[in-house]
């Protein structure tokens, strides 16, 4: 179960990442990132921000040092989502509901990772 999750979490950051960003297969990233960071270089920053998600995914994957990744992925979560809430809740798939899966996405990376007794496991 511990792999499957692992797994699942790092399939998340891969899709966001190449399919939505990368490829280009999800307009609506460029335009959230045009609004919060300006139109200029939207284009070129999607395709980095889509980069760094798959680095993330490849993170995940590989388990190293997996606490901070569990601690990176929920900052940049929790912050992502807030700016876009505030900046572009327009542009969201779900609104400002997109907190809410945020905020799952977070207690599952808590629990899978970062949870007391999951720890003293390791």
């Amino acid at each position: 179960m511990h792999q499957l999750l692992r797994y699942l979490i790092a399939l998340v950051w891969l899709a966001n990442g190449l399919l939505c960003k990368v490829l280009h297969l999800v307009p609506r990233h460029e335009a959230i990132v045009a609004r919060i960071l300006g139109p200029a270089h939207a284009g070129v920053l999607t395709r980095l921000i889509g980069l760094g998600e798959i680095g993330i995914a490849l993170w995940v994957a590989s388990e190293i040092r997996s606490r901070w990744c569990a601690l990176v992925q929920i900052g940049l979560i929790l912050s992502m989502n807030t700016l876009e809430a505030v900046l572009a809740p327009d542009l969201l798939l779900w609104g400002r509901a997109n907190a809410l899966f945020a905020v799952l996405f977070c207690v599952l990376i808590y629990f899978h990772s970062l949870r007391p007794n999951r720890l003293s496991a390791r």
